[in-house]
């Protein structure tokens, strides 16, 4: 049993922090690399990005959003309990280099895997700036931790309830309108990674993306997480999670990603009412 030692509720009680005792992770773990979770025998296997891992306390944090049964599971798991499985870390770590200006783009809960590549990336030399946002202030995670890990923060919500109104990717233009930004890291939801590979792709500025496809087995076995990528199929879970956002099928992805929305869906109300009976 992998024992939580830490928990949070984040924006609203939908995003859930957990911090988990696993050693021989904490030891390996690299910026962008991930592990796979599983709450009980009969539990579905997720694939998580470690927000942060600690060799010295043994432990690895995630941070996911409550969408369906599995994560529900989660969700309901407290602080002494513990997941029966945590495997890891698998997939490609990011590659860090110094190479001058760099620009951080996150959205939702991928704020919380940008934070320690963000971070890397500042501690080698780069100068780094970075842009979190979300539908809502309530919404928006880790703002401190993302002013410590960039030399600028910029905020954004769609709603204008905190920092800029508008979209990610207008102030992520406006810093390319200045010119010099030699790599931009983008994660969140596949629509803003989109965008910005778009936007990035008219400056020619390198862009890195992490996707999130449906994995299964995470060491390439299954096929369920290949993505198409520079028109050659690729597996997310040992080729990635991080890939050229230039080069990346992005309509695929989000086709793939809503093929079991409705199956989803329907097992989480059930869970719940079951839950609550």
């Amino acid at each position: 049993m992998f024992k939580i030692v830490r928990r949070e509720e984040m924006a609203e009680g939908t995003v859930i922090l957990n911090e988990i005792e696993a050693p021989a992770i904490a030891k390996k773990a690299k910026p962008g690399q991930f592990v796979i979770l599983k709450a009980n025998e009969t539990g579905e296997r997720i694939p998580l990005t470690m927000a942060e891992s600690d060799p010295e306390a043994g432990t690895i944090t995630v941070i996911y959003m409550v969408v369906g049964k599995s994560t529900a599971l989660f969700r309901d798991l407290k602080v002494g309990d513990g997941y029966q499985d945590v495997i890891g870390p698998l997939g490609k770590a990011t590659h860090l280099e110094k190479v001058g200006k760099v620009v951080c783009v996150g959205g939702g809960t991928g704020v919380a895997v940008l934070h320690p590549i963000t971070r890397a990336l500042k501690e080698i030399g780069n100068q780094v700036t970075c842009i979190i946002g979300a539908r809502t202030k309530d919404l928006l995670i880790m703002e401190e931790q993302m002013k410590s890990a960039s030399h600028d923060l910029r905020v954004c919500t769609d709603d204008g309830s905190y920092g800029h109104h508008g979209f990610v990717t207008e102030v992520m233009k406006e810093i390319l309108d200045e010119g010099d930004v030699k790599l931009v890291v983008a994660i969140g939801p596949v629509p803003m990674m989109k965008a910005t590979s778009n936007i990035t792709k008219t400056y020619n500025v390198k862009t890195m993306v992490s996707l999130n496809p449906i994995m299964i087995d995470g060491t390439g076995m299954c096929g369920g997480c290949r993505v198409t990528v520079g028109g050659k199929t690729r597996f997310a879970c040992v080729d990635g999670p991080e890939f050229d956002g230039h080069e990346v099928n992005f309509d695929e992805l989000m086709l793939r990603l809503q093929a079991y929305t409705e199956d989803e869906k329907g097992s989480y109300d059930h869970y719940c009412n079951v839950r609550g009976s």
